[in-house]
């Protein structure tokens, strides 16, 4: 029996401008992309390890929970990372279990890595519809295969979640991948997190092979960072804010694993300049460029906020390497293209799925003020376009989707700007 999900609540958030200059120190939260992989890894250990500093976020609540239960049922709710990762680590464990998620969840793909697992002898079945969720692990009896092919440019997660598995077959695995590879920062933090439970991975990044030798994990403590996406909103905040604003980000590191660090590199076009520090990192207000071109291949989760940024400074930005955000929590491109509007400015596509541009819109139009932004049950369309409030008064839709990843987001907000729920 597949359970039912309640949707967000309708609710709505109002925000409106600081007086003046912002100044404050944000706590951030952990980041969710490096405590999954961890209780990953930790539980090949047979959770002998020790994970600190986990992230706060829904999805990495979501996988705790999973890893301890014992129901045959695995409801994921709407964690797309935890439903890849523990499809492979159930099947790599022998473990019977039905894995579901909301409806949204059964409408994102997942064959190219049922089709691997099953090369690898996992007994998969679908539930519902081939290539998505619901789906039902049987058991894994190993094939002997010690080579398998995937698609690079779909999804990283599916690449992160065989590579977390490799280990604990008996011959190891050699991963080769097709065509383009999207998200490589992504893939690079997984394996630096399985070398630091004492994996052995060889990569040739030439050949697009990635080989992982057979021996068991080393159980140890790995202490998890604080959010680079998380971090990227507070970088908007800042280039939208009045002269002389300045924020202080707590427990970021200037060389990260994550590929949202690229945040701060791209955001300088953006006028911010980023001081690391002992502490993290302090954001203060530079110059701006006059436009800026980036391909978000490897971090395709920072193009809602950077869109929204530029837009809103009326800079005009190309952006290429977003293919992926169409499979995301919603279709990111075209709910990007619909709210923009909202804001004076528009998302058009160039180049049919590869090449985008943001235009301002002209004449703008007399939208009703402050505009009310539709969030889709996506946290990334809530916190990514908050940063308006530097600007203009701003109403954000069903502001409980944050949970998913940043769940004091709002309390945090607060802290820049009027929030009223």
């Amino acid at each position: 029996m597949l359970p039912n999900h309640n949707q967000y609540s309708l609710t709505t958030v109002h925000l409106n401008p600081p007086n003046g200059p912002v100044r404050a120190t944000i706590p951030l939260a952990s980041s969710k992309s490096e405590s999954n992989r961890a209780l990953i890894i930790n539980a090949l250990t047979g959770f002998k390890g020790e994970v600190q500093n986990l992230a706060s976020a829904r999805d990495t609540q979501t996988m705790i929970r999973l890893l301890k239960s014992s129901d045959e049922t695995a409801d994921v709710l709407d964690a797309g990372t935890t439903m890849r990762f523990l499809t492979a680590y159930f099947a790599a464990t022998g473990q019977q279990k039905i894995l579901t998620g909301i409806p949204r969840m059964c409408e994102r793909p997942i064959g190219l890595l049922v089709e691997a697992l099953r090369a690898l002898g996992a007994d998969i079945t679908y539930l519902k519809n081939d290539g998505y969720p619901p789906l039902r692990i049987n058991g894994f009896v190993y094939s002997g295969a010690t080579r398998i092919a995937i698609r690079g440019d779909v999804s990283s997660q599916y690449i992160s979640a065989l590579l977390m598995i490799a280990p604990t077959l008996p011959t190891g695995l050699t991963i080769e991948l097709t065509g383009e590879i999207g998200s490589r920062p992504y893939i690079e933090m997984t394996i630096e997190q399985m070398r630091h439970f004492g994996a052995s991975i060889e990569t040739d990044w030439t050949a697009q092979t990635l080989t992982v030798a057979p021996q068991p994990y080393t159980p140890t403590t790995f202490a998890v960072e604080s959010d680079w996406s998380g971090a990227s909103y507070w970088y908007s905040v800042v280039a939208l804010a009045e002269e002389g604003s300045e924020l202080e980000l707590l427990g970021q590191k200037s060389h990260s694993l994550q590929g949202d660090s690229a945040i701060a590199a791209i955001m300088r076009a953006l006028g911010v300049e980023s001081t690391f520090t002992e502490r993290g990192v302090i954001l203060t207000k530079i110059p701006a460029q006059s436009s800026l071109t980036q391909d978000y291949t490897g971090c395709p989760d920072l193009a809602q906020t950077v869109v929204v940024c530029a837009a809103m400074k009326g800079i005009p930005h190309t952006l290429t390497g977003i293919e992926s955000l169409k499979i995301k929590e919603t279709d990111r491109v075209l709910a990007l293209q619909t709210e923009l509007k909202k804001v004076g400015a528009e998302l058009v596509e160039t180049e049919p799925n590869t090449r985008y541009e943001v235009r301002p819109l002209n004449p703008k139009p007399q939208a009703p003020s402050p505009p009310s932004i539709h969030t889709y049950d996506d946290h990334r369309m809530a916190m990514a376009f908050a940063p308006v409030a530097m600007c203009q008064p701003v109403i954000i839709e069903e502001p409980g989707v944050v949970a998913k990843s940043y769940p004091s987001f709002w309390d945090d907000f607060r802290l820049v700007a009027s929030v009223e729920f």
